[in-house]
């Protein structure tokens, strides 16, 4: 039997320049381990620079509206509160990039494993594992500079605070007027509509109605949740519209993407109750926000009634907060990460509630106070 003598000569039996190759890929994979290992500091880094301007501009804030007073203390909680859900939201997607960066780490140790042992074991039959492209588009996907902090919303913030001592009574709250700058136009899809509902012409209300509509049956539509969504959708950016709700008893309004189910009564069709949509419901007096089935009821604000509602979205942030748009009355906010998919506008008007919950939802014109059809 072959003695240590016989196993060098059979490793001398291995191509030269397989051995190159594999001695090659090992030392690329350590160094790219120790690219994303540095890749993983920096995003640290990053998360921490976003908390400390987080930070540093809720003091200044502060220190503004400590002029205020009265009048602005609410107003007050209500900014401070919008900064730190969208800070939180950002982190949220920092430490995924970093997780993301964590499970490359350990797959290019597995082959780094791999590849020692067929080096010892002088395997030949196996061909060298190529991964340069899935490592780079780690990387590409991770880089620290994709995660911003919106500077010029930040500036906006500080200098209306400032502002505010002039004009206050036309200014307040602060954060309706920010969400007004990102108000985007909303036009429901009739095609969409379950046939208990009526679209108008222009596409900015819907109505319940006991009479089933003749409407041509299509892939996109509803058939058995009283849902209907927007006509278009949006995959980057900031985005606020509001929906007119006074004198429902009834309605659900959120966002969604268009894999949502739309057939059969399964409850992933009804909005929030699956994981491609997000909404708050009201029904008789109880505030809920619904995601992937999980009920959140809205106890602070129990017993309130709000004549409009509106959705802000941050793709960069991954957020989606749901208002009480004249006052501005945080609902809920869901720090969903990063989104996957094109985001449309969702609306149910619901049924008729024992007669109580006939008006329509109308879409509002976003940028101003009153709504528009």
């Amino acid at each position: 039997m072959a003695g240590p003598a016989g196993s060098v000569g059979c490793f001398s039996s291995v191509p030269s320049f397989y051995q190159e190759a594999l001695v090659k890929q090992q030392e690329y994979l350590k160094r790219q381990r120790d690219v994303v290992t540095h890749r993983m500091k920096k995003l640290a880094a990053k998360q921490v620079t976003v908390s400390n301007k987080t930070e540093a501009l809720k003091e200044k804030i502060k220190r503004k509206y400590e002029d205020m007073k009265r009048v602005l203390d609410e107003d007050l909680h209500i900014t401070l509160s919008q900064l730190e859900v969208e800070a939180e939201a950002t982190e949220k997607m920092v430490e995924e990039q970093i997780e993301r960066c964590y499970a490359l780490t350990q797959d290019i140790d597995r082959e780094l494993t791999q590849l020692s042992t067929r080096l010892e074991t002088q395997q030949t039959d196996e061909q060298v594992q190529q991964s340069p492209f899935r490592i780079a588009a780690t990387l590409k996907q991770t880089d620290p500079e994709l995660v911003q902090i919106d500077e010029f919303k930040n500036e906006q913030i500080l200098s209306l605070t400032v502002n505010l001592l002039l004009f206050i009574r036309s200014q307040v709250p602060v954060t309706k007027k920010l969400f007004q700058s990102y108000a985007s136009e909303v036009v429901l899809n009739p095609d969409s509509a379950h046939p208990k509902l009526i679209i108008s012409p222009e596409g900015t209300s819907v109505t319940y109605t006991d009479t089933w509509q003749d409407v041509p049956e299509n892939p996109a539509r509803f058939d058995t949740t009283l849902n209907a969504v927007s006509k278009h959708g949006f995959q980057e950016g900031r985005h606020y519209w509001v929906v007119q709700v006074k004198g429902k008893t009834y309605w659900e309004l959120g966002l969604t993407y268009p894999s949502i189910p739309r057939k059969g009564r399964e409850e992933d069709c009804w909005l929030g109750r699956g994981p491609e949509s997000w909404c708050v419901e009201y029904y008789n007096g109880v505030y809920t926000a619904w995601h992937r089935g999980l009920a959140h009821e809205l106890t602070h604000v129990a017993g309130r009634s709000f004549e409009r509602i509106g959705v802000f979205s941050s793709t960069p942030g991954g957020l989606v907060c749901f208002v009480g748009a004249d006052t501005m009355t945080p609902l809920y906010c869901f720090s969903t990460g990063t989104f996957t998919d094109t985001l449309l506008q969702a609306v149910c008007p619901g049924h008729d509630n024992q007669g109580t919950n006939w008006k329509p939802l109308v879409i509002c014109d976003a940028s101003r106070s009153a709504p528009t059809l």
